[in-house]
C-alpha cells in the first residue's frame, strides 16, 4: 500500500471515527434525557433497543453482502446486478419482516410478560423500527462498498441527531419507554430517507436478471458470520430483563450502555476496512487494510479498557449526570471493558475473513455463539437471584467474556490459515 493509499485509509477512518462518535455522542445524550423515566421503564427502554439489533440479524449480512456486492461493482453488468439485487432483496425483507410481525402478535402476551413491559404500545414500536432495521443496513452497505464515507458518515449523524432531539422532546413531555422507541423510530427514519436518496442511483438503476439461488449462498453465510457477534453483543441484556427483578436491571443496562459506546467507537475501522479487502480481492491485489484496522482498533481497545479500569466511574458521570443511582454501576464497568474487547478484535478478524469469501469460520462462530446463548441460559437456574446482584452480574459478563476469547482465538486460527495459504 503506498504512502497516498495509507493517509486515505486512516482520513476516511478519521472521518467515520468522527461521524460515528458524533451519532454515538446525541445516542448516550439520550440517556441522559431519559433520566426522566422510571427505572424500570429505563430497563425496558434499553431492552428493546437491543432487541431491535436482534430483529435486524438478517440485515448484519444484508449490509455485508451489499457493501461486497457494491465495492465488487466494477463493471456494467455487475452495476444492473446490483441494482436488480437491491430492489428483489427490498420487497423480500419485507416479507420478512411482516412473518416476524405476525409471529409477534400471536406472542405478544408471553413476550409483553417475558420483557416487563408495561405499555404495548412500547413492543408495537419496536416492531415497525424492526422494518428500520432491515432497511437502513441495506442503504449503508451500498453506501459502504462504494466507499462513499462521507454519506455514510452523516448518515449515520442523522439517525443519532434524529433519536436525540425526538427522545428529548417526548421524554420532556412525560414519554415512557413507548415514547422513547417513537423517539428511534423517528431518527432512523430521517437517516433511512437520507440513505436512499444517496443511493437513489442503485435502487432506480436498470437492472439484469437476478438469481435468489446463487445470492443466498453468498448471504446466509455471510448473515451467519455477521449474526454471530452481533447476537453476542445483544443477548446479555434481553437475558438479564427476563431473569432479573425490575428494579435491579437498569443498574446492568447502565454499564452494558459504556460496553455499547466502546464497540461502536471501534466499529468504524472494520467498517472502512471491508470494501478495500473486497477490492483488493477482486483485483488479486495487496492491502495492509487488514493490520492498519486491527491495529489502530487493538489500541483504542485497549487505551479505553485501562481508562475505565482507572476511573470506572467517570462515563457513568457523564452520562448519567442527572441520575447518581446509576453511578453505583461502575464495578461493572471494567469487566464490560476487558471482555468486549476480544469481541471487538473477533470482528475485524472475522469481517476481514468475510470480505475475502472465507466462509469456513461462520460454521464455527455459529457454534460459539449458540454455546454462549446457551451457557447463558443455563444460568438462569435461580441461583443468579440468591446471589449479590453485582456478583451476579459479573458472572453474565464473565460469561460473554469466556465465549469472546473463545471466538477470538478461532478468528486468529482461520486468519493464519489463510495468510499460510
Amino acid at each position: 500500500m503506498t504512502t497516498e493509499s495509507k493517509l486515505t485509509f486512516f482520513r476516511q477512518s478519521g472521518w467515520l471515527i468522527v461521524a460515528t462518535t458524533a451519532s454515538g455522542v446525541f445516542m448516550m445524550a439520550v440517556h441522559v434525557v431519559v433520566n426522566r423515566m422510571d427505572p424500570a421503564e429505563y430497563g425496558v427502554f434499553f431492552t428493546l433497543l437491543r432487541v431491535i439489533l436482534l430483529m435486524g440479524f438478517p440485515a448484519g449480512g444484508l449490509q455485508t453482502v451489499f457493501a461486497q456486492q457494491a465495492a465488487a461493482a466494477i463493471s456494467e453488468g455487475e452495476a444492473r446486478r446490483l441494482s436488480e439485487a437491491a430492489r428483489a432483496v427490498l420487497r423480500g425483507t419485507f416479507v420478512i419482516w411482516l412473518v416476524m410481525a405476525l409471529i409477534i402478535f400471536f406472542w405478544r402476551s408471553d413476550i409483553l410478560a417475558s420483557l416487563k413491559i408495561a405499555n404495548p404500545a412500547a413492543l408495537w414500536v419496536t416492531v415497525v423500527l424492526g422494518l428500520a432495521g432491515l432497511w437502513l443496513p441495506m442503504t449503508k452497505g451500498l453506501l459502504q462498498g462504494r466507499q462513499d464515507f462521507l454519506g455514510l458518515g452523516w448518515v449515520t449523524i442523522l439517525d443519532g441527531v434524529g433519536r436525540f432531539l425526538a427522545i428529548a422532546i417526548i421524554v420532556q413531555l412525560g414519554g415512557q419507554a413507548a415514547g422513547g422507541m417513537t423517539g428511534v423510530l423517528a431518527g432512523q427514519a430521517v437517516a433511512l430517507a437520507v440513505g436512499i436518496w444517496l443511493t437513489w442511483k442503485v435502487w432506480r438503476g436498470p437492472g439484469a436478471s437476478f438469481e435468489w439461488k446463487p445470492w443466498l449462498r453468498r448471504v446466509i453465510p455471510l448473515t451467519a458470520g455477521v449474526g454471530a457477534v452481533l447476537f453476542m453483543t445483544s443477548a446479555d441484556v434481553v437475558f438479564v430483563q427476563i431473569v432479573f427483578p425490575r428494579n435491579q436491571t437498569p443498574l446492568y443496562m447502565a454499564g452494558a450502555m459504556i460496553g455499547l459506546g466502546l464497540v461502536t467507537f471501534t466499529t468504524p475501522l472494520a467498517a472502512v476496512m471491508f470494501p478495500k479487502i473486497v477490492q483488493s480481492a477482486a483485483r488479486t491485489q495487496e492491502t495492509d487494510a487488514l493490520r492498519q484496522a486491527l491495529a489502530a482498533t487493538a489500541l483504542i481497545g485497549v487505551f479505553a479498557a485501562i481508562c475505565f479500569t482507572i476511573f470506572p466511574e467517570l462515563p457513568l458521570r457523564i452520562i448519567y449526570v442527572f441520575n447518581s443511582t446509576f453511578w453505583k454501576s461502575a464495578p461493572l464497568i471494567p469487566w464490560f471493558a476487558w471482555c468486549l474487547l476480544p469481541l471487538i478484535l473477533a470482528n475485524v478478524l472475522i469481517g476481514n475473513l468475510l470480505a475475502r469469501s472465507q466462509f469456513g469460520i461462520v460454521p464455527w462462530a455459529v457454534a460459539v455463539a449458540t454455546g454462549y446463548g446457551a451457557a447463558l441460559w443455563s444460568l438462569n437456574d435461580g441461583s443468579l437471584l440468591t446471589t449479590e446482584k453485582f456478583e451476579a452480574f459479573k458472572t453474565v459478563i464473565q460469561t460473554l467474556g469466556l465465549f469472546s476469547f473463545l471466538l477470538l482465538g478461532l478468528a486468529i486460527w482461520f486468519t493464519s490459515t489463510l495468510k499460510r495459504r
